[in-house]
């Protein structure tokens, strides 16, 4: 726990993927962003299909809200959507496929001047490693998955799915799914000269 403090408070930016609550709402995503930023200020988030809407409103008066979005810290383009495809589960925050690509297209509509592009789609791109469910099925988005392969970021940076932490690589670029916080994982990214390198970590 140590390192990962030590890493949460050194890191130009702290990326938070989505679910910050359990079927909740702005009081509990507070909380969560409010411990967060105890150790680093410098946060970007957005909600999960588990996230009410006023979740998303939230983060959007913080300033910090990568939903339909897009930020360029250092060079770097960050942009994301919040939410999942339809799921079987009714959760709080689902969209069409049709409404990903459109909030896709918002966000990096901010960051197409970016020299390097890191994607922050909630839900990950469907078959790969990152979007399997326990009885072995893809559940991810088909937008998701074509929008990597038409827009080349260097990063994809995805949760969702809890079970399916990994990484994979979709031509070019760098998938991760880094699972549950509270479970360990995380995605370290370095930025050099030559481009972007990415590590998926786990607190043993």
């Amino acid at each position: 726990m140590t390192l990962l403090k030590n890493e949460l408070e050194s890191a130009d930016l702290v990326i938070v993927t989505g679910d910050l609550t359990n079927s909740n709402g702005r009081k509990e995503a507070e909380r969560v962003i409010e411990e967060i930023m105890k150790y680093n200020e410098n946060v970007l988030a957005q909600l999960g299909n588990m996230d009410q809407s006023e979740v998303n409103d939230y983060l959007t008066e913080k300033g910090i809200n990568l939903h339909r979005n897009g930020f360029i810290r250092d060079g770097v383009g960050i942009f994301g959507v919040g939410g999942s495809n339809a799921t079987p589960f009714n959760t709080p925050t689902e969209f069409s496929e049709e409404e990903i690509e459109t909030f896709l297209l918002d966000g990096i509509d901010k960051i197409k001047d970016a020299t390097f592009k890191i994607m922050v789609p909630h839900m990950p791109p469907k078959n790969t490693k990152l979007d399997i469910i326990s009885a072995s099925v893809h559940v991810g988005s088909q937008s998701v998955h074509d929008f990597i392969l038409k827009h080349k970021p260097d990063i994809a940076l995805s949760g969702h799915i809890h079970e399916a932490r990994g990484s994979d690589t979709i031509e070019n670029t760098l998938a991760f799914n880094a699972g549950m916080f509270r479970e360990g994982g995380y995605v370290i990214i370095t930025k050099t000269p030559e481009g972007l390198s990415a590590e998926l970590k786990v607190l043993s």
